[in-house]
């Protein structure tokens, strides 16, 4: 019997449940119940026993418990994240999640912490991570692909946080490509995919997630630029429920994808989140920048751009791309 068991089932009933039906459910005996309730008492849940009715779950508004057995209970995938590390304060879950791999870990390996103390954004940036408030994750893959197919994954991701925060918020919550989420044309979470492959093989690959969910205050760097779900929904956000939640998202987009192992049937609801799309961008092409406007993804993920100049399609690949009105017109 798993704690996280015991705690879906006071969840599910939203009432007291008799140890005696909890000794049958599971086939354990009323001391390892008990000790159960314990435990779970120790991670901070409050839990109501009556004698005559049993135990009841209070669940109130203003708390939160993020711990691994609270995401477990939230979970309703087939394999993603069921293997969960979870860490109150970690250097970076994407080495974390390295770390995993090394070992031979299975893929679907989820590692979540409440803390970072070294989180890393695209090209090595910085990424605040303050405990209590955000969420940061890195789910660890083997995709039996070629290692160019990969990078793909960082929009699969995206579409799947971009899902999970719809449930949540009532704004419109968009995609800037290839890797940002952002509602009201703020950022609220950034995907960092990396991989450890041979030319022809993939050994893994780890994407890492960070989600501002109830920080209320930004560095003076990026406050002007950054939004949190807290700000843009008015409440605090339940952070194991909105883990669960892209995760399963994640693995109903990632089957699709596996199927071709490219976006070509993913690439409308990519295209239906995409800010950019029908806007004007900017290409920061270290050769030449230029204008364009951008007509949605391709099958590999690239950004199609008409370029203003000559009415070129252009295929971008990789490198920044600026869109007027999201956040700045430079990133």
């Amino acid at each position: 019997m798993k704690h996280e068991e015991i705690l879906k089932k006071l969840r599910d009933a939203g009432d007291y449940v008799s140890g005696q039906e909890l000794c049958e459910y599971y086939g354990v005996s009323r001391t390892s119940v008990w000790k159960a309730i314990k435990q779970l008492e120790k991670d901070g849940y409050v839990i109501e026993a009556h004698n005559n009715r049993g135990y009841k779950l209070v669940e109130a508004d203003d708390t939160e418990v993020f711990s691994k057995i609270e995401i477990e209970s939230c979970m309703d995938t087939k394999w993603i994240g069921r293997k969960l590390v979870f860490r109150k304060e970690t250097g970076s879950t994407n080495l974390d999640a390295k770390e995993l791999a090394e070992k031979g870990e299975k893929s679907g390996a989820l590692v979540v912490a409440d803390m970072q103390t070294a989180g890393r954004g695209r090209r090595g940036r910085g990424w605040e991570s303050p405990a209590g408030k955000d969420i940061y994750m890195t789910l660890m893959l083997r995709p039996e692909c070629r290692p160019e197919k990969a990078s793909a994954l960082t929009l699969v991701m995206g579409i799947a946080v971009a899902e999970a925060v719809c449930e949540v918020v009532s704004q419109p919550c968009k995609i800037k490509w290839p890797n940002d989420i952002v509602i009201n044309n703020k950022k609220i979470c950034g995907i960092l995919t990396e991989m450890s492959a041979e030319p022809d093989m993939i050994h893994y690959v780890v994407t890492g997630v960070g989600i501002n969910v109830n920080q209320t205050e930004f560095a003076p760097g990026i406050k002007d630029h950054a939004t949190s779900l807290i700000l843009e929904k008015g409440e605090k956000v339940n952070r194991s429920k909105l883990v669960a939640r892209v995760m399963h998202y994640f693995e109903k987009n990632y089957q699709v994808f596996e199927e071709s192992w490219d976006l070509r049937k993913l690439k409308e609801k990519y295209n239906a989140l995409l800010i950019n799309y029908g806007q004007e961008v900017r290409v920061l092409d270290p050769k030449e920048p230029y204008d364009g406007i951008a007509h949605g993804i391709n099958e590999k993920g690239e950004l199609i751009v008409e370029r203003k100049s000559d009415g070129q399609t252009m295929l971008v690949y990789a490198g920044e791309v600026s869109v007027r009105g999201v956040y700045g017109y430079a990133v």
